[in-house]
């Protein structure tokens, strides 16, 4: 018999470890109004994990902050990061309850009961809950086509909840959350829902046979942040590697630079371009998605350009600077 026999089927030793040291090493937030002119500067200090960058951006960019300034460290088992946001208007918070907020989030999102970076799942799906199904799309862009895919589900008698759609190099992709007409709830019958799937993937593959949208039907609910799951649909779909006769003019696309210390076993990636809201999400979003690590970063915008120095190693599946650099260049990223 086996160490972990006993334990049951489901007992995973390694995430039995992983909680043990978020228990023993539970986050910690320091919020400082006082210390900036311009800014209030959150400090995070957590023990280390794959993903917990993007986490605690998230809940920053969730609660509609501006990211100004940010130095990251999370080399070997400690994660300390320093931010420097704002409100929307550029002005550091005075709220209490906002800031209450703000480690609050964090401590849940990091804590020893949490999962963040959910597994990847299909690029299209149809997927259902309790009071909503989660339909994801890809496929061809076109004029009017958010206006087909809303006639199509208003005629199978679906109801949207709520849609947000990106689309880039003649590619779409989006998330929708659609109810049932008549219950106001996620439609269960299975024929029904393959009758979805079916006009839909009709109405994607448009005139473009090469490129179609495959579509699957899946029983779980969709947990993975709306935005999080249109940065994996994107990559999953090539957007990157279009034609470059879809790039707009190259004095609008963001410098990357890439170099390889290989003596040291990282990479170096910065990137210069116009400042926008969530660049740094997604910048940290494409990184994680290529199974890159920042373990250590500088990032500053000022004057509505922002300048990162990121400093990576990979965790897997390794990309060559080329690939990354490519992606950042062309992708629906930055």
């Amino acid at each position: 018999m086996s160490m972990d026999e006993g334990y049951g089927p489901t007992w995973d030793s390694d995430d039995e470890y992983d909680n043990f040291i978020r228990k023993m090493n539970p986050p910690r937030i320091v919020i400082d109004n006082d210390s900036c002119n311009d800014a209030t500067i959150v400090r995070v200090d957590s023990a280390n994990e794959y993903g917990i960058l993007l986490e605690v951006i998230q809940v920053l960019i969730d609660l509609n902050l501006v990211i100004s300034k940010a130095y990251i460290t999370s080399d070997g088992g400690w994660f300390m990061d320093v931010f420097n946001i704002t409100d929307k208007e550029g002005q550091k918070l005075k709220d209490k309850a906002t800031i209450a907020r703000i480690e609050d989030y964090i401590c849940k999102s990091l804590g020893a009961d949490s999962r963040y970076i959910p597994s990847r799942r299909r690029s299209v799906d149809v997927a259902a809950s309790t009071d909503h199904n989660v339909i994801e799309l890809t496929g061809t862009d076109r004029p009017g086509l958010l206006s087909e895919v809303s006639a199509v589900l208003a005629s199978l008698k679906c109801n949207v909840v709520s849609a947000e759609i990106w689309t880039h190099n003649t590619r779409a992709a989006a998330v929708m959350r659609v109810t049932d007409e008549d219950t106001g709830l996620a439609v269960t019958d299975a024929d029904r829902l393959e009758r979805i799937k079916e006009r839909l993937s009709y109405l994607l593959r448009g005139g473009n046979l090469s490129r179609g949208a495959a579509m699957a039907v899946s029983s779980g609910s969709s947990t993975t942040h709306t935005e999080r799951r249109l940065h994996q649909m994107m990559l999953d779909d090539g957007d990157h590697e279009q034609l470059r006769r879809h790039l707009p003019n190259q004095s609008q696309r963001p410098n990357v630079t890439v170099s390889n210390w290989n003596d040291k076993d990282y990479s170096v990636v910065t990137i210069r371009c116009k400042d926008r809201a969530k660049l740094l999400f997604d910048t940290v979003c494409t990184l994680t998605d290529l199974h890159y690590v920042v373990f250590h970063a500088n990032i500053d915008a000022k004057d509505n350009q922002a300048y990162q120095v990121n400093m990576l190693n990979q965790t897997s599946s390794p990309v060559t600077a080329i690939q990354f650099k490519k992606t950042c260049d062309t992708g629906p990223l930055l």
